[in-house]
């Protein structure tokens, strides 16, 4: 992530005890929960509210007009969330924080992001093939994923457990050094002739990583191609450069090996959406791009959803933003992250959506180089264990916790300021979510297949209704 986007979010942002999920009461009645911009209430379960007439400001939800299938929210397990989750709690602390992230009667997350190498949230900077300098390894006689067998694929297959409709994506932060123009990973961009070997080191890991009971479903050639970091890995990668890297290279030789792994173009920020169209365009590259992948750090969310009608075959994802102290205050930033990546996104198209570290320290961390007061999800004390949940928790609870795997956005109108998305479970109940925009509270009703019941939300409120048509 681009330190001086830090500004550039907190300019979007405007800055100026979470309860079971299951759809109880049968079909007679509606379940809320709810969030304040006060705090006075955090994914709150509220009494029930009963099916009568709609009157007022009226949102309908037709739930036989249908859009994109979910595969969920969730974080990336970066090796800072591993190594602290791994290391730095007891195994009952550890247990209960996977299974209130992850278990079906916490937040249920269902999509999880990992990095091939290191980030700027590892200890160390490393590839899975580094060389000395000066020296190469095109047969990959040196590759190893070890780095990631300490924490990060323990962590990934507890998740799992708890979870086995988890969908996990991975990005490299660089290629090895020797495949670049600076024979480094800081900087530099994709040599050429480099092609075919980032193409197999690409496939050895998902070989690998499958081995250790990890499937990983969706790939991005590089994270933030369009950025050079100047203290932690990363790796240019022009429109262009993708498109011959993907048609000529990787897409056939996933083919080749009969991996069933999807390629996402992209993975950066909503500003620049020529660069996805740029490959998606590309007659040779398309065929083997199943979507592209959007981050929040510049730009506007809305732009996803031009890209996806220029070509509608291909899918969205939304892989990654970060909180950070940048925007401490609880009501701006829950507003903001709730009508941008939970609403907008997902208004756009996104079949999945992502924050960035799932866990860090109390000192934002650890990291080596890139962001130094990013939040996680969740902050864990490196000393004690204890977990604080942060604002990014409830914002991302109120989708997670009740829009299951395979749910369907289906149609919803936004009126009087209230903003939303809803959505049909598999199992055949409604979902939406509701955030208030205005400055006071506001009343309105909802219909859905001749049901309706009205709420009142205060200012700056979030709601998450469940119920039977």
């Amino acid at each position: 992530m681009r330190i001086f986007q830090v500004a550039v979010l907190a300019a979007l942002m405007g800055l100026s005890g979470c309860a079971t999920g299951g759809l109880a009461g049968g079909h007679s009645a509606v379940k809320v929960w709810e969030t304040d911009a006060d705090q006075s209430k955090l994914l709150a379960p509220q009494a029930d509210v009963r099916f009568g007439k709609a009157s007022g400001t009226v949102i309908t939800v037709d739930p036989a007009q249908s859009y994109q299938s979910m595969v969920g929210f969730g974080a990336a397990m970066t090796d800072a969330s591993a190594y602290l989750i791994r290391n730095k709690m007891t195994d009952a602390q550890r247990d209960a924080l996977m299974s209130d992230l992850f278990g079906a009667e916490g937040l249920n997350f269902s999509f999880m992001r990992l990095t091939i190498g290191a980030s700027d949230f590892s200890r160390e900077h490393y590839s899975y093939d580094d060389m000395p300098k000066g020296e190469s390894d095109p047969q990959m006689a040196h590759f190893s994923i070890n780095a990631a067998k300490t924490d990060v694929i323990p962590a990934v297959k507890q998740a799992l457990a708890l979870n086995p409709k988890l969908t996990v994506m991975a990005s490299p932060w660089s290629a090895p050094g020797w495949m670049k123009t600076t024979d480094s990973l800081i900087q530099g961009s994709l040599k050429p002739e480099a092609y075919p070997w980032f193409a197999d080191y690409l496939s050895r890991y998902l070989k690998d990583m499958r081995a250790e009971g990890v499937d990983i479903t969706l790939l991005t050639l590089q994270n933030e191609p369009g950025f050079e970091p100047d203290s932690y890995p990363g790796m240019r990668v022009e429109p262009e450069s993708r498109a011959a890297f993907i048609g000529g290279y990787l897409g056939p030789k996933l083919k080749a090996d009969g991996d069933r792994t999807k390629i996402l173009d992209y993975d950066h920020n909503w500003d620049l959406p020529s660069s996805p169209l740029t490959v998606l365009d590309d007659a040779k590259a398309n065929p083997y791009v199943s979507g592209v992948a959007w981050h929040c750090y510049n730009g506007d969310v809305a732009a996803q959803g031009p890209v996806h009608e220029a070509h509608p075959d291909k899918d969205a994802y939304f892989t990654e933003c970060s909180g950070g102290e940048w925007a401490p205050k609880f009501g701006d930033t829950f507003d903001w992250t709730v009508k941008n990546l939970i609403i907008g996104s997902t208004r756009n198209w996104a079949k999945g959506v992502l924050m960035w570290n799932l866990a860090l320290d109390e000192n934002f961390g650890p990291h080596k180089g890139g962001c130094s007061d990013c939040r996680g999800i969740v902050t864990i004390n490196s000393g004690t264990g204890a977990v604080t949940k942060n604002i990014e928790y409830y914002a991302f609870g109120h989708a997670s916790k009740f829009v299951k795997a395979g749910a369907v956005r289906v149609a919803s109108n936004e009126a009087d300021g209230i903003s939303n998305v809803a959505f049909r479970n598999p199992d055949g109940s409604l979902v939406l979510i509701a955030l208030n925009g205005n400055a006071a509270a506001t009343a309105f009703s909802v219909k859905a297949g001749g049901k309706a019941f009205g709420y009142t939300l205060p200012a700056g409120a979030v709601a998450t209704f469940v119920w039977r048509p």
